[in-house]
């Protein structure tokens, strides 16, 4: 436990000084974001110099009780004999083991209170208190701490990064059967961080860590076997693992709205990436307040909706959710009254559950035709909320409720068909309702239309539709919160925890976590990995991601090996991937790429479908009009010149003499001198 003491130390220590470093560089957007951390170094440092001065007066402490022990024991021995030596060490066992209770008592105090911080606190300030309580719970080898430390250490968290560490407290973890620690392994094993790149291994811990219960391992090694990654492919186990991790998240999902996945994606241009529609902007934030307190009802309603579910990057805060909804229903919102109603319904901080409060809300919203106001009393009625439970009522109000588009009353439909809830079972009408609220992505109602296409039930039996339809379920646990702290990360410049978080995730499945990854990687701005090994770490996950229909990963395999990134140069490979993307996804890219490729005769040579491509890339993006224009320019003037050259010359002035006599970039040239007669022309005209 010696170096444990000394990595919780630089931990702490080091994180803190860099985050008051960098508090006095931070702007108000972050200001907003509550990341300015002012935990007292001293104080913390002073924390650790007492537990290591403990620590040693322990081990003192303990070799003077057994010197004293080892006397008195010497000295019974001659008086009282060998029963007296028995009796001797049963007491001094049972004094061990107390103190040993005691000792583990407190770093489960400990750490539950970290626990109990971390939940509550809003502020990187606040959270650095509660990994002081994890630091002195570790110390007390709480293994729970423990992970937290690792953690950690993985992803950067204080903007402190140590793999090696990591990797310690992980071995160490994992020869105590920790499932997290030997996740984690796997993950840094299958990617070759910190650790030698091992497939096979990083197969065996997540095997482990998935036995031990990690539902992270039982999803990473569900994607393996439905994409056939070092594994043969089979539907079956990857349905097993799947509806394990599904199973749990459905049940989560009951009792509550589940997590707000906000999934950036980095490949995004950079003027979009800075205003994404994922994140809530703090410029747009605080416009929407000032709209807000102007008396704006749907903008009190949206800001409203966004703090009670902690949704663009905003933290969840139910007492500003009430605060603008009761806003909005004074000015006779409907929404706001439903969700009013919905916030005393099932109970928080700011609105303790009150069965009757919530059925007046749901009341004087459905007056108005609110399909949330019918759906919030068709629950009342549903489950007995202050009411008798009545299902003739319940089913009324749900009706009315779907007929107006509201996906949650769409699946309560679909639930009483389905579990034959004061109707009678009929799969057919259940599938239909199911199959309405998937289609607005109400999660409930996927894991359900799961569970008919897994069990073959009201419908005929896919394994693979119910995979992908799990899949989607189990996307929605909250380990998909590292979407969120990865972006951060990226936008403030710690690219190397930002791509950890991401690859964790793109392990995981996720399609905008793979492509963000290969993304960082090809960047070669991460320093976790040797720049040798990122292109065709990129390779791959871009071939991930291409699989789970991003077009854009698929023209970047095109690229790849076009240019023999982190592979061999393949024109025929290339091309390949590009007729794809454009075929199937109707990518303008594509389409542009594939045109040049065809006008240059690399891979093929076909001048008349070189056209038409560049003609239809146009159609399909107005962003490609001018390189078309140019290209098709250029083409046109060459194939003049070929006409020319051609008619009256030998073959010795073949298409390929061009690069001979005006050298490797003639086409260049020409470009050049097109915009040269064009600008020239249009000086004239306008002159």
């Amino acid at each position: 436990m010696k170096p444990l003491s000394l990595l919780i130390e630089i931990l702490i220590i080091l994180g803190v000084i860099i985050k008051n470093i960098e508090a006095g560089k931070h702007n108000k957007k972050q200001k907003e974001r509550n990341v300015t951390t002012q935990v007292s170094v001293n104080e913390i440092k002073q924390f650790l110099s007492h537990i290591l001065e403990r620590r040693k007066l322990i081990k003192v402490i303990h070799q003077r009780e057994n010197a004293l022990g080892k006397k008195k024991i010497q000295h019974k021995l001659r008086i009282k004999g060998i029963q007296n030596k028995d009796l001797s060490k049963r007491k001094k066992n049972h004094l061990r083991k107390q103190a040993k209770k005691n000792f583990t008592d407190e770093g489960d105090q400990l750490f539950k209170m970290g626990i109990k911080i971390l939940q509550q606190s809003k502020s990187q300030k606040q959270k650095a208190e509660a990994y002081v309580f994890f630091a002195k719970a570790a110390d007390m080898g709480n293994l729970k701490a423990m992970e937290k430390m690792a953690d950690a250490l993985l992803f950067g968290n204080f903007g402190m990064q140590n793999i090696t560490a990591a990797i310690q407290l992980y071995e160490s973890l994992a020869k105590e059967g920790s499932y997290k620690a030997q996740n984690a392994l796997g993950f840094l094993s299958s990617y070759g961080i910190g650790m030698e790149y091992d497939q096979a291994k990083a197969l065996i811990y997540y095997t482990f860590g998935s036995a031990g219960g990690s539902m992270m391992s039982q999803m990473i090694l569900g994607y393996r076997y439905l994409s056939g990654i070092n594994v043969l492919q089979n539907c079956e186990v990857a349905l097993n693992h799947y509806k394990k991790v599904a199973d749990y998240i459905a049940d989560k999902l009951e009792k509550s709205e589940g997590i707000p996945v906000e999934k950036v994606r980095l490949t995004e241009r950079p003027e979009n990436l800075s205003s994404n529609s994922e994140i809530l902007d703090w410029d747009i934030y605080q416009y929407y307040k000032f709209l807000a307190e102007r008396g704006d009802v749907q903008i009190q309603v949206s800001l409203g909706q966004l703090h009670l579910t902690g949704r663009k990057g905003l933290d969840q805060d139910y007492y500003k959710a009430l605060y603008y909804f009761l806003k909005a229903a004074k000015a006779g919102s409907a929404n706001a009254m439903a969700f009013i109603g919905k916030m005393y319904l099932e109970g928080n901080a700011a609105a303790p559950q009150n069965n009757a409060t919530a059925f007046k809300y749901f009341s004087m919203a459905a007056s108005k035709g609110n399909a949330i106001g019918l759906h919030g009393l068709g629950l009342v009625y549903f489950y007995g909320k202050g009411v008798p439970v009545n299902y003739a009522e319940a089913l009324k109000y749900f009706q009315k409720a779907a007929e107006k588009g509201w996906p949650n009353a769409q699946f309560q439909l679909g639930f009483m068909y389905y579990s034959g809830s004061g109707v009678w079972k009929d799969y057919k009408l259940a599938f239909k309702y199911f199959y309405l609220a998937s289609q607005s992505g109400q999660p409930l109602a996927i894991y359900y239309l799961a569970e008919m296409y897994a069990t073959g039930t009201g419908v005929l039996r896919s394994c693979r539709t119910a995979v992908e339809l799990y899949k989607g379920v189990c996307e929605l646990g909250h380990w998909a919160e590292k979407f969120l702290t990865a972006y951060f990360a990226y936008k403030d410049g710690d690219i190397d925890s930002s791509l950890v978080q991401y690859a964790l995730l793109a392990e995981m499945g996720y399609e905008v976590a793979q492509s963000n990854s290969a993304f960082i990687l090809e960047s070669k701005k991460a320093k976790i990995l040797e720049k040798e090994k990122m292109f065709p770490m990129a390779l791959l996950l871009w071939k991930r991601a291409a699989v789970q229909g991003n077009a854009f990963a698929r023209v970047k395999i095109g690229d790849y090996h076009y240019y023999g990134y982190g592979t061999k140069k393949d024109y025929q490979t290339a091309a390949t991937h590009y007729s794809i993307a454009a075929n199937k996804y109707h990518s303008a890219q594509a389409m542009f790429n594939l045109a040049y490729m065809y006008e240059h005769g690399l891979g093929i040579t076909d001048i008349h479908l070189a056209r038409r491509l560049y003609d239809m890339a146009a159609q399909t993006s107005p962003d490609a009009h001018t390189p078309v224009f140019f290209a098709l320019m250029k083409l046109e003037t060459v194939h003049l010149l070929q006409d020319i050259l051609f008619f009256n010359f030998t073959m010795r002035w073949k298409w390929m003499k061009l690069d001979n006599t005006l050298g490797p970039y003639w086409d260049l040239f020409v470009i050049g001198l097109i915009v040269a007669v064009l600008i020239f022309l249009l000086r004239n005209r306008y002159g």
